[in-house]
């Protein structure tokens, strides 16, 4: 298969809305530039062609310099856009800002969502299906056989409030998961690994937790799964070796990841995501049907 970006500039962390009247993708701008304190959107009417929407979201410099992976849900008449912003890797803290529509402005609802969190990122709210809101995200944990960036899951008291508890969900498991060896975070140096970018879905009476591992920087960089039989698991790693859903060497594209999906009408699924242009200069989003066969998800190569 010829994979080709649907959009030819930097959009990195897709997110993918159906409107009812289209499609719109929330998605990173360009980190460490001018461009890194707000969030982009793009429509489509066909998930094929799609348009910008301009700025959606100007966050206030005082909170910090970078957005990352703005995901965006519809309830009680309103549109929600969950995030995170820092300044650089530094500091990033869960948000939300909310809109009257799904193309803003939006407008942040001056809350922190993870007082308590050294660094949280990706945040990724989930409805189950009895109308509970859960909101799943990526943090550092240092005390653990592979320490390094988790994934983490909170029940939502309100789209604006988490419970104070906060549930481990997944842990990295394996080399590929290895963002550096040897790195200095924390004043300590350590082997860290990375899982990030959760996404859940539920599909023949289990749960799928979507995420990537590794250094997003790299062509190491891919996409596996975790099943559970209810949101605050035990979760339990897909089993195969390495990334079983979208790495380099499955698709020929330079560090797939961070991945989203979205359900259609007619039951099938498209997996977007994002990978590196040939000279590794910009993260650029990809839309694919994802394949649920008797072994678990895939994307055709």
């Amino acid at each position: 298969m010829s994979r080709e970006p649907v959009w030819d500039g930097y959009f990195a962390d897709p997110f993918l809305l159906d409107t009812g009247d289209g499609y719109v993708a929330y998605g990173s701008s360009e980190p460490f530039t001018d461009s890194g304190s707000r969030v982009t959107a793009l429509v489509s009417a066909d998930l094929v062609t799609w348009h910008s929407a301009g700025t959606v979201l100007q966050v206030d410099a005082a909170l910090g310099t970078d957005v990352w992976a703005p995901e965006v849900v519809h309830t009680d008449g309103r549109y929600w856009m969950y995030y995170s912003v820092g300044t650089g890797i530094h500091g990033h803290h869960l948000r939300v800002a909310t809109s009257d529509g799904p193309l803003g402005p939006f407008v942040d609802a001056g809350v922190d969502l993870t007082p308590h969190e050294t660094f949280a990122i990706d945040p990724h709210p989930f409805r189950d299906v009895d109308g509970t809101w859960y909101l799943f995200f990526a943090r550092d944990v240092l005390d653990a056989d592979r320490p390094g960036t988790h994934l983490a899951v909170a029940r939502m008291r309100s789209m604006t409030e988490l419970e104070p508890e906060v549930w481990p969900v997944l842990e990295p498991d394996a080399d590929w998961q290895l963002y550096e060896r040897d790195r200095s975070m924390y004043g300590r140096r350590l082997d860290w690994h990375t899982l990030e970018g959760p996404s859940v879905t539920r599909r023949g009476g289990r749960y799928w937790l979507f995420y990537s591992g590794g250094s997003w920087e790299g062509p190491g960089y891919g996409v596996s799964y975790a099943t559970a039989d209810q949101p605050f698991g035990p979760w339990r790693h897909a089993p195969t070796q390495g990334p079983a859903v979208l790495s380099s060497a499955s698709t020929g594209l330079r560090g797939p990841g961070h991945s989203s999906l979205l359900p259609l009408p007619d039951g099938s699924t498209r997996i977007s995501f994002h990978a590196w242009d040939s000279v590794g200069t910009r993260r650029q989003m990809y839309i694919e049907p994802l394949v649920w066969g008797p072994d678990g998800p895939s994307v055709s190569p």
